[in-house]
């Protein structure tokens, strides 16, 4: 740029150089804006690609979102969840036959003094409401059985997955996963040890996030998250008998407990879903209209007789799942996790002539592998073994 000349009564002015020294000022300007909205980004930058990196099987969808929601994003997951699935409620009429689980030919046995739940409803599908039974114990007897039945008379493409888990004969445990419910309480190995892979019965999935919950976690005499009275508990002694209830009321510390884990309040509570599952209008199962939202849902509670039962399925909203365990049999029963690739279970079987086990998904289009937990997992989970 030439530098013009004025003469004025003044002096003479350069108004060239002074253009110039205003864009240069202009320059700096940018350059410190731009180093320091890049010094703004770098550290969610490296937090989020730790979050992708991290040990476990979460898809980078999974990641994504519990990333976001530990960074205080989870009113905006949130009601992105909730716009989503309640608009995607489930077909009027029968399901795809691909999503029902393969049935057993065995019939089902007596076990000790009781008998397996009766399963309600007219079987209008081959196999619908039969209990198929899978590997025995040291008694002959089965010690794990499965199921399916359709809890929405609305909707009845919904299918939810049964399994029931003898308490004697078999030993439960929780193992924490590479980032829940963190603290304290380390991830060890956060798979099933291979020691015990040869004798595993069942593998599922835990509840929510710890900081989701306003329950706790408590495992091997560390506490990740202070326990809290009211809320829903499966509980483990040293024995390795589960067991779940209301948190001081049927079930508490003792000297024999070695694992406790919490997840909102009780969904199911003797036999029959709890009132206001349909409001939740105080909170008790999560956020609020959580329990509207159409998805992939699991829950664990007891029989009358204090047998393990667990259940699962897509398109089920918080009333269907309650309504799921109270027919499956559940007398005392709380929700696991919610949503696509969280709920997970998958029953085990002896490799014929080999030392290893192999698994079979509760209901086949479970999206996470059967094999899930043998490799390393963020979330926490449970594993049942024969004795």
């Amino acid at each position: 740029m030439s530098t013009s000349i004025r003469a004025t009564p003044g002096g003479v002015v350069r108004r060239g150089r002074k253009r110039r020294v205003r864009t240069a000022r202009q320059r700096r300007l940018r350059r410190v804006v731009a180093i320091a909205v890049a010094l703004i980004l770098i550290g969610p930058a490296i937090s989020y690609g730790r979050a992708l990196t991290a040990p476990g099987s979460a898809t980078w969808q999974m990641r994504t979102v519990d990333w976001i929601r530990l960074k205080h994003g989870g009113a905006l997951v949130n009601a992105i969840e909730n716009w989503w699935y309640t608009r995607h409620k489930p077909a009027a009429g029968p399901p795809d036959a691909a999503a029902l689980p393969r049935i057993g030919s065995g019939p089902a046995k007596v076990i000790g003094p009781a008998t397996l739940p009766r399963l309600p409803g007219v079987a209008l599908l081959p196999g619908e409401s039969t209990w198929s039974p899978g590997r025995t114990g040291a008694s002959g007897l089965p010690l794990v059985y499965t199921a399916f039945l359709r809890p929405d008379p609305a909707h009845l493409s919904v299918v939810a997955g049964v399994a029931w888990i003898r308490t004697s004969g078999t030993t439960t445990h929780l193992v924490a996963g590479t980032t829940q419910p963190g603290g304290p309480v380390g991830p060890d190995a956060a798979a099933v040890p291979t020691a015990d892979i040869g004798k595993l019965v069942a593998t599922f999935n835990s509840g929510f996030k710890m900081q989701d919950i306003a329950g706790g976690f408590y495992l091997d005499g560390r506490t990740a998250r202070p326990l809290a009275a009211g809320q829903a508990s499966l509980v483990i002694d040293k024995d390795g008998v589960a067991t779940v209830g209301a948190w001081g009321r049927d079930v508490r510390m003792t000297a024999g407990v070695v694992a406790v884990r919490q997840n909102l309040a009780l969904v199911v509570d003797h036999g029959r879903p709890v009132a206001g599952l349909s409001t939740n209008a105080d909170g008790r199962w999560g956020s609020a209209h959580n329990q509207y939202q159409y998805t992939w849902r699991s829950g664990v509670g007891i029989d009358a007789h204090g047998n393990l039962i667990y259940v699962a399925g897509d398109k089920m909203n918080l009333a269907t799942l309650a309504a799921a365990m109270a027919d499956a049999g559940v007398v005392r029963g709380m929700q696991l996790d919610i949503h696509s690739g969280m709920a997970s279970f998958a029953s085990w079987e002896p490799l014929s002539g080999a030392n290893g086990s192999a698994p079979t998904k509760l209901l086949p289009r479970m999206p996470r592998s059967a094999y899930r937990y043998l490799n390393p997992d963020q979330r926490d989970f449970f594993y049942v073994t024969a004795n």
